[in-house]
Order: C-alpha cells, then sequence, then structure tokens
C-alpha cells in the first residue's frame, strides 16, 4: 500500500498508545511499519530534503498533532503515554481521527491558529495541505517555487545566443569542480570544432585526465544520431569521457544507445541543465533563506 498519511495514522497510533502505555517515537514508528504493511522501499522513501523518512516525519506529526489536542502527553524525554482524553475517545472510537475530529478540543484550536499565523500561503491545494505534514508542505512549496524557476532558466538560455551558451557551459562546468581554472576553461571550449566536438575540458584542477564536451542549443530532441556521431569523435581522440549538454531533450533511443556504449557519456539535457544551475548559483541570485531547527534533547538531558 501507499504510505499513508499522517491523519490516517493518528488513529493506529493513539491505539497503539493505549496498548504500549509508553512509548518513543522510533518504536511507533516500527511497529505502525508493520500494521500498515509497508515495503522496505516506502520505509526508505525520504523526504525532498533527504533529513528524514517521509513514514517517520508523517508518524513524528501525527504524534504532535494528538499531543496539540491532549490526547497524548510525555511524560519524559522522547517518551509518549495516552491521556485519560485519549482513552475517552477510544471509548467510542471514530472511524478515522482527521485535524477536523481534533478540532472539538480547545487546545487544538489555539495550536492551528498560532500555526495559520506562521505559515505564508503557497500553490498547494486544500486537499493536499490536509494530508501532508507542516514539513512537507514547506517542502512542497519549495519544489514548486525551484521548478517555475528552472522553468524560467531554461527559457532564458534558449533565447541566449550560441556563444552566450558556451560561456554558461563553461561556468557550469567549473563550478561543479572541471577545468581548473575559469581561464584554463575559456581556451578549451569553443575551439575545438573537431569530427563532432565542441571543447575539451580537464576532469580534475590537476588534468589527470580530460572530457570532451558537445553543446548544442537546440529545440528539437537530440536523437540516437548525433549521440552516435559524438561516440565516433571520441574514439578518432581516444577519449572515454564525454558530456552531450543540450538545451532540448534526448530521445530514449539516444538516452539506450548512450548507456550501452564503451565510451562514458553522460547526457544533460535543458531541465538539468537548469538545475545545475540553480545548485551552483549560475544566473541566479538568492532572495531569502529559511533555517528549519528541532529541538536538541542531549541539552535538556539532565544525566
Amino acid at each position: 500500500m501507499a504510505i499513508p498519511d499522517y491523519q490516517t495514522v493518528m488513529l493506529p497510533l493513539l491505539k497503539l498508545a493505549n496498548d504500549a502505555k509508553v512509548l518513543s517515537l522510533r518504536d511507533a514508528t516500527d511497529k505502525l511499519a508493520e500494521e500498515f504493511n509497508l515495503t522496505e522501499d516506502e520505509l526508505a522513501e525520504m523526504l525532498p530534503s533527504a533529513r528524514k523518512t517521509r513514514f517517520y516525519d508523517r508518524v513524528a506529526w501525527a504524534m504532535t498533532y494528538l499531543k496539540k489536542a491532549g490526547l497524548l502527553s510525555s511524560p519524559e524525554r522522547g517518551k509518549y503515554q495516552i491521556t485519560s482524553r485519549g482513552l475517552d475517545v477510544l471509548k467510542n472510537p471514530p472511524g478515522r481521527i482527521t485535524v477536523n475530529f481534533l478540532e472539538q478540543f480547545e487546545e487544538f484550536i489555539d495550536f492551528k491558529t498560532r500555526h495559520k499565523k506562521n505559515t505564508t500561503e503557497n500553490p498547494t491545494t486544500e486537499k493536499d495541505v490536509e494530508s501532508q505534514t507542516p514539513e512537507e508542505e514547506i517542502e512542497s512549496a519549495y519544489l514548486n517555487i525551484r521548478q517555475s524557476l528552472s522553468d524560467e532558466i531554461l527559457q532564458t538560455v534558449k533565447n541566449c545566443s550560441p556563444s552566450f551558451f558556451e560561456i554558461l557551459v563553461i561556468d557550469v562546468l567549473v563550478k561543479m569542480g572541471y577545468g581548473g581554472t575559469r581561464k584554463d576553461a575559456g581556451k578549451a571550449i569553443g575551439k575545438s570544432g573537431d569530427g563532432g566536438i565542441d571543447g575539451i575540458i580537464n576532469e580534475d584542477r590537476l588534468g589527470l585526465d580530460v572530457i570532451y564536451i558537445q553543446a548544442k542549443k537546440w529545440e528539437n530532441s537530440v536523437g540516437r544520431p548525433e549521440i552516435q556521431k559524438f561516440a565516433g569523435a571520441l574514439q578518432g581522440q581516444r577519449a572515454k569521457k564525454g558530456i552531450f549538454i543540450t538545451t532540448s531533450e534526448f530521445t530514449k533511443e539516444a538516452k539506450e544507445f548512450a548507456s550501452k556504449i564503451e565510451s562514458k557519456i553522460i547526457l544533460i539535457d535543458g531541465e538539468t541543465l537548469s538545475q545545475l544551475m540553480i545548485d551552483y548559483n549560475i544566473g541566479v541570485n538568492p532572495i531569502a533563506a529559511y533555517e528549519l531547527k528541532r529541538i536538541d534533547s542531549d541539552y535538556f538531558s539532565e544525566e
């Protein structure tokens, strides 16, 4: 089954607290994973930030919401226990505990009101918000903004001149650690024009190996014939490594051919190029930064 959203987790979590009396977040996550029959792949699925797994995050927020509604309490650091209110709910449990169900409790209304005051609006739909944890809401909004920026970058790059595109390619590769200095890289690319090779750049700062480059500012998809031509050019140079960069995309046949030949050819399409530009701050400027923090349990340890 799919990973349950945090609202689906809340009732099983409350029942688990009733059975286990006192439990930790990790124990709860492990036991609920068994109850929901989650696969190893589902349990390993990370949030986009890669800081924690998606299911662990959803259990954590389910636990937080139950605490804010007074159905769970924390008798000691890192431990959770059902309250008398939680026991009352389980005497006549609903089919599913949701945010709407928790709104009958004044403490939860206060919490939700404070949460709304500190949350900016984003393109996420109301239905998505109901199934997402607050951290997932933030990450979803971030990914929406990033994708919009990526689309804008790609369109701008396509409108640039071929000569500027060569400069852009140099900047990206140098920022990624290739080519040695910016000056060295500038000498290498755009100078070859040898049998389908647009440039040569050092793989590392010491120049222990070189990478051959093909850069195409195209609108149409790059097909297998273009990759074959590039591979042939590499063989003519007795080269083993190449990068083919385009502002468009590669056909399925082109990708399959590149994956099967002896030479190592990395294909970078327009979408990947724009994402790399964002990652390495090429043609973009940061406008805001938000730092998420979590409590340092070790600080509060009195042992």
